[in-house]
């Protein structure tokens, strides 16, 4: 007897690749929202979000670095931490070659000091070109350090997150940076400091369910999905289809899990705001 198992009529559903225009003088992208072609230097020019949509796609950290910090105020910590194949994970080390070569990083996370409008903060960016910006042993021992130098500092964190959550190639060793990383979170946090957490597309897995969702302030970009499971593995599991808008963050705000949607264009402004706010409290405290 032959166990054959039921057809999901969900599979097969991933989005098309963007198509590329022959007849155009530049390639175009189409946006995965409405559709809409879309030239690249159109898309540098509008921070890479859809004019006509708002659809924000994906950034890389050294793109998001220029957005938010001032002009060349950002002083980079532990730049030379690398992963290692710490389990002798089959193909470990020629992924980590072709995501350190798709990327520029030797890592998910970058991290240091910087100046938003003036006033100073730890900044730590997920990088979702490395390995979709999973988290590994690396990537939890920057965060923590920046917190850790933060506290000393006495300084604001502002986290970007992006990440398909915890690196199955560093099994357990890669779950633990999840209690690490919140442990510092809570240092930080009982020193009386800030920290703001700022979840992009996706914002999955370990990383939602630790430090990102740990943040005195919790804010997302439009559309950005931030969940534990991905959409499609929960409608895969219970085989059934999920809500319009399951788990993106209109429906996250609306559920109470942020406390702000902030568009790209708003973001800096907006995160200077909350650091100045948090200075006066503590200059009159």
């Amino acid at each position: 007897m032959r166990f054959n198992k039921p057809k999901n009529a969900l599979e097969g559903q991933a989005r098309p690749l963007p198509d590329m225009s022959e007849s155009a003088t530049e390639p175009l992208v189409v946006c995965n929202k409405c559709k809409k072609a879309l030239t690249l230097d159109e898309l540098e020019h509008n921070l890479h979000v859809c004019p006509y949509c708002r659809n924000h796609f994906m950034i890389n950290a050294r793109q998001r670095i220029h957005l938010i910090a001032d002009a060349g105020s950002f002083v980079e910590f532990d730049q030379e931490l690398q992963p290692t194949n710490i389990l002798g994970f089959p193909d470990y080390d020629k992924k980590l070659e072709v995501a350190h070569l798709q990327s520029a990083e030797n890592d998910s996370v970058v991290s240091g000091e910087c100046t938003i409008e003036g006033r100073g903060a730890v900044l730590f960016v997920m990088d979702p070109y490395f390995m979709m910006g999973s988290m590994g042993s690396i990537a939890g021992e920057k965060i923590t350090r920046a917190f850790e130098r933060a506290t000393v500092a006495g300084l604001p964190v502002i986290g970007f997150t992006a990440s398909g959550g915890a690196r199955m190639q560093e099994g357990v060793v890669s779950l633990m940076q999840m209690a690490k990383t919140s442990g510092a979170v809570r240092k930080h946090s009982d020193a009386g400091n800030l920290f703001v957490s700022v979840l992009t597309d996706p914002t999955t897995g370990g990383v939602t369910a630790s430090f990102a969702m740990e943040a005195d302030i919790i804010l997302a970009e439009p559309y950005a999905l931030i969940g534990f499971a991905g959409p499609r593995v929960i409608e895969q599991t219970i085989r059934k289809k999920l809500p319009a808008g399951f788990q993106r963050a209109e429906f996250q705000l609306e559920h109470g899990f942020l406390d702000d949607i902030v568009g790209r264009k708003r973001q800096r402004p907006y995160l200077a705001q909350l650091l100045e706010m948090h200075h006066r409290e503590r200059g009159q405290a």
